[in-house]
């Protein structure tokens, strides 16, 4: 037997000791069976390769084609079929299992690989991790039924960890130093920091001052015959490595952050690095070096790292936004501004055209709705050149107007269900405002819109997240960065920012926080106009 199955086994192992353990805690049947076989299969699992590398949560994936996937779960439903004595559906699912076997075996170039990983925990995780656990099971069966429904919950809490994940990764890397993002003890979960003192080196002064009415940082490069500072700017990023000369009284020195760090028997910070690579450390400890300076090769010093949380990630990837785009503010406007006007133009095109189709009576009605319907079954794709062609006709490449003229134009979809929820509301509403002398468009405003209400804001949600993550739009209309939503602003900072992470990270998590409060305000809404439109019948 392999390694690489040994430790898959021995992590299927652990996972079902762990599941077993669960259900005699919170189960009042067969404890004593369940948590016997629980610790037996924790036991099995510690003797296998999945442990030896010390404590930590074993993962393991198989890679294999097709035919592989499908021979296995054909005899997993074999299996599950005969357990259930349902020998006519395991006969089939078996002779289906030794087919795909035997289509495996045709091709020599088959094989099955099994990649394996783990995650490093220490003491203190692991407890963490088991206490949440336990802790948010307990609580939702306490809200449940007595204890009923254990696997119901155990799958809610599963599946909330498993689509959380991704977003905890994201929103943790954003706050990580570089040297945190690849690890050899696996993934770090508990951002460090580089703890750092302010020190002003009279030989290398930091000053801080302006370069065309932009906030710089720069390094004393020189001076100049009639006595102006010659300056390097060392921040913001995008401006780093431009050089230019101003009097001294328009700069004023500041202190730099010193990266503390540790050697054989002492602390100090670093003071300045040499062009060779040598550092050179003033002595914080002990005592009776304390102020000295003495250079060391890098191999010979060691950070010295705090639990903490880089916030300097989000200002940086501000910072390496090109000037003109304001720290990022002109794609925030750029952004907004589609977002508000394809929600508007979709509501008021969308909302009149389905009001027309769904209370108005014209010949061809029906007819001129089918063909509406039809168009949803264009690709996208198809009308791309078309609808380029016209634009560039009308002088609007580089422009926003592509992005949000096409949204007062109603879309096919939406008329579709605002149509269904038109026809759903009584005719006696529509008649008593008749009698009370309103014409159509105010039977429309007052009457009929406040009865769509949560039909318009599912429509307002989905155009606000279609509108603030269309990248395909910028790419083909927009070309200046003046002109860039945050969408396709994303897309430039990571080819451009792609090897520092956590620079990428911070920027990703400041596009989708606008997302993610409308979901949680809107979440209502949301709610309510699916279950309208998918339970109600309309």
């Amino acid at each position: 037997m392999t390694p690489n199955l040994l430790y898959a086994l021995g992590t299927l192992s652990a996972w079902a000791g762990v599941a077993f353990l669960l259900l005699a805690l919170f189960s009042k049947e067969a404890r004593g069976l369940r948590a016997g076989i629980g610790a037996g299969l924790l036991l099995i699992a510690a003797a296998t390769p999945a442990f030896k590398s010390g404590f930590g949560i074993p993962l393991f994936w198989v890679v294999m084609p097709f035919v592989g996937w499908l021979a296995a779960v054909c005899l997993i439903m074999a299996l599950v079929r005969g357990v259930q004595t349902r020998w006519a559906a395991a006969g089939i699912w078996t002779a289906v299992f030794v087919l795909a076997v035997l289509f495996y075996g045709y091709d020599p170039e088959n094989k099955v690989e099994i990649l394996r990983g783990r995650i490093a925990l220490s003491g203190i995780g692991a407890l963490a991790i088991g206490g949440f656990a336990v802790a948010a099971i307990g609580a939702m069966i306490a809200v449940g039924r007595r204890g009923k429904g254990l696997a119901t919950h155990a799958a809610l809490l599963a599946g909330s960890v498993v689509f959380g994940l991704p977003f905890a990764w994201l929103l943790i890397t954003s706050f990580k130093e570089d040297r945190d993002m690849a690890s050899p003890n696996g993934l770090v979960w508990i951002p460090r920091v580089q703890r750092t003192l302010p020190y002003s080196d009279p030989e290398n002064p930091l000053l801080e001052g302006t370069y065309k009415g932009d906030w710089v940082q720069a390094t004393l490069a020189g001076r100049a015959s009639n006595g102006d500072y010659l300056v390097e700017v060392f921040r913001p990023s995008s401006l780093r490595g431009v050089s230019f000369s101003a009097p001294p009284s328009a700069f004023r020195e500041v202190p730099r952050e010193a990266p503390v760090v540790q050697g054989k028997g002492f602390t100090g910070f670093v003071a300045r690095e040499f062009d060779d690579g040598r550092r050179l450390v003033r002595f914080l400890t002990p005592e009776s070096k304390k102020g000295q300076t003495q250079a060391f090769l890098p191999a010979e010093l060691e950070p010295v790292r705090d639990v903490g949380l880089r916030t300097q990630n989000y200002t940086e990837a501000l910072e390496a936004m090109p000037s003109e785009t304001r720290r990022g503010l002109v794609y925030l406007k750029n952004t907004l501004i589609l977002v508000v006007l394809s929600v508007a133009g979709t509501l008021i095109s969308s909302s009149l055209v389905a009001f027309g189709f769904a209370r108005l009576r014209f010949p061809g009605r029906d007819v001129l709705f089918k063909v509406l319907l039809a168009t949803m079954m264009l690709p996208g794709a198809v009308t791309l050149m078309p609808q380029f062609l016209l634009f560039r006709s009308l002088g609007w490449v580089d422009t926003l107007y592509p992005l949000w003229v096409p949204a007062f134009f109603a879309s096919a979809f939406n008329v579709f269900l605002l149509r269904q929820f038109f026809a759903g509301i009584p005719m006696e509403l529509e008649d008593a405002a008749k009698i009370d002398g309103a014409g159509v468009l105010r039977t429309f405003w007052t009457i009929m819109l406040p009865q769509i209400r949560p039909a318009l804001a599912v429509v307002a949600i989905w155009t606000f997240m279609g509108a603030w993550n269309n990248f395909m739009g910028p790419l083909l209309y927009v070309n200046t960065p003046e002109n860039m939503p945050l969408s396709y602003a994303l897309q430039l900072f990571q080819s451009e920012r792609g090897g520092e992470p956590g620079l990428m990270m911070a920027f990703a998590t400041m596009t989708i926080l606008p997302v993610l409060a409308l979901f949680f305000f809107a979440q209502r809404y949301f709610i309510e106009g699916v279950a309208l439109s998918g339970l109600g019948g309309r």
